[in-house]
């Protein structure tokens, strides 16, 4: 029987390297697209040597070509970061926009169905908890996190156009934090900043006073969510996250405890617009996609210390 044939978008970052994984895994040709802007080449070089496996070096802002037939398209291609988006705010509207623009073009040319990665980002500094899809957000449209909290609310209205004009099978996922090997320790998000400061004996810094929350899911549990998302037949937006809060002062203290560093927490002043509170309310993936995350943090933060005590080695 033919493989199913799809292209996965931002395939050499940390989540869509393990898309890479998954989907080879489950039996499908895998067309791997990056312009490695973010992305890191290492993160799918054990693939490279599957028949299964091709991989385009390309810009999804300009026009993406793919040869024969494709069943689905991921489109995870953004700077995903505070530190890249800040340092790359018109890349990351450009690939939020004209990027996504072109994947949807190309699904419905190809007649394939297509999910695109949007984020918890476009609840803003959000005005309920924990956060529903059905709340719209509280967006600074014009403050430094606007660049990617707006190119992904564009995304998503792009993507409902597609769906609505031209009939696209469209699927969207709103993504809450996700850890797990492969993230980059210069990543500039709360675990990997934590757990590199730990490693190299640096006390671990925490900005605001450390009362804002954030809730972390494994990439597995994610991937796991992703997964079911696209062979689900909703079209509204699914948030895919681990509801389990904690405060990042309670996750500086973990890591201090798990990494054995003798470090303690220093406090810097709240970048702008900051969010205050991230737990995603995942009523829908649980009733809808019967999803919910298996791996408890205990166990994921295990697994993503030994990632990086290695990855520091190199």
């Amino acid at each position: 029987m033919e493989k199913k044939r799809i292209l996965i978008a931002g395939a050499a970052g940390f989540l869509g390297s393990h898309l890479c994984d998954r989907f080879i895994k489950e039996g499908y040709h895998v067309i791997a697209m990056d312009n490695l802007l973010t992305g890191n080449i290492q993160n799918i070089e054990h693939l490279f040597p599957l028949p299964e496996f091709e991989y385009y070096h390309h810009d999804v802002t300009k026009f993406v070509h793919v040869p024969g037939k494709l069943d689905y398209i991921l489109n995870f291609a953004s700077p995903a970061s505070p530190i890249d988006y800040l340092k790359m705010p018109i890349q990351t509207l450009k690939v939020g926009s004209l990027g996504t623009h072109n994947l949807l073009g190309l699904a419905k040319e190809k007649k394939a169905r297509i999910l695109v990665a949007s984020t918890s980002e476009v609840y803003g500094d959000p005005n309920v908890h924990p956060q529903p899809e059905e709340y719209w957000g509280n967006v600074n449209p014009v403050g430094p996190r606007g660049v990617y909290d707006e190119a992904k609310r564009f995304l998503e209205s792009i993507t409902m156009a597609y769906h609505n004009f031209h009939g696209v099978e469209t699927r969207i996922i709103r993504i809450f934090n996700t850890y797990g090997p492969r993230m980059r320790l210069n990543d500039g998000r709360a675990l990997p900043a934590f757990m590199s400061q730990a490693l190299n004996g640096e006390d671990l810094t925490v900005f605001g006073d450390g009362s804002q929350t954030r809730s972390f899911c494994y990439v597995d549990d994610l991937v796991e969510g992703i997964y079911r998302l696209l062979l689900s037949d909703y079209h509204l937006p699914v948030n895919i996250g681990n509801p389990q809060e904690i405060t990042l002062n309670q996750f500086a203290e973990e890591i201090i405890a798990l990494t054995g560093s003798k470090q303690k927490i220093v406090y810097h002043p709240l970048p702008k617009d900051d969010p205050k509170q991230r737990q995603p309310d995942i009523t829908k993936a649980r009733t809808l996609l019967g999803w919910e995350p298996k791996v408890n943090r205990q166990e994921g933060l295990k697994i993503t210390y030994e990632y990086f005590k290695k990855a520091l080695l190199k």
